[in-house]
């Protein structure tokens, strides 16, 4: 599958993800984040970024994500919506293992068990364990995508 990000999935994942200009803690247990949801080894309290940065960091990482999303996919059978949704998941909780690659939810669509899977999105809403608001709007937009709601 070659990995397009629709215009929905941008929209959903930009509206989570509000960008900020300096970096930040979104919550006490979380690492580092700056723009768009950027995370990694460069993103320090104190750093600061123009809203150009922030814009060119967010394109490459949803590309970098949407070519991994689309690895863990495969050749399974896979609308835009529900690319997106899977997208807007694994931008939020990562890719790897502990995240979307490990993930029921990702077993449970490359079985074709959409119904299923798009139940799985509601368990991803906790964070050190605890039930955060934003997290379960957030899941219950990206299950809203995968179903094809408009």
């Amino acid at each position: 599958m070659t990995p397009t990000v629709g215009p929905r999935a941008r929209d959903l994942i930009r509206s989570f993800e509000a960008c900020r200009l300096k970096a930040y803690l979104p919550t006490p247990d979380d690492v580092p984040t700056i723009g768009w949801g950027a995370t990694g080894p460069d993103v320090k309290l104190g750093l600061t970024w123009t809203q150009a940065q922030a814009d060119a960091r967010f394109d490459a990482d949803l590309a970098k994500f949407a070519a991994k999303v689309a690895a863990l996919i495969g050749d399974a059978p896979t609308t835009p919506a529900q690319f997106g949704a899977l997208l807007s998941l694994g931008y939020n909780i990562g890719t790897g293992q502990g995240g979307l690659a490990t993930s029921t939810l990702l077993r449970l669509h490359k079985a074709g068990k959409y119904t299923e899977a798009a139940a799985e999105f509601g368990r991803w809403n906790r964070q050190a364990g605890k039930i955060l608001n934003g997290l379960t709007r957030r899941r219950a937009a990206e299950t809203a995508l995968y179903m094809g709601a408009p």
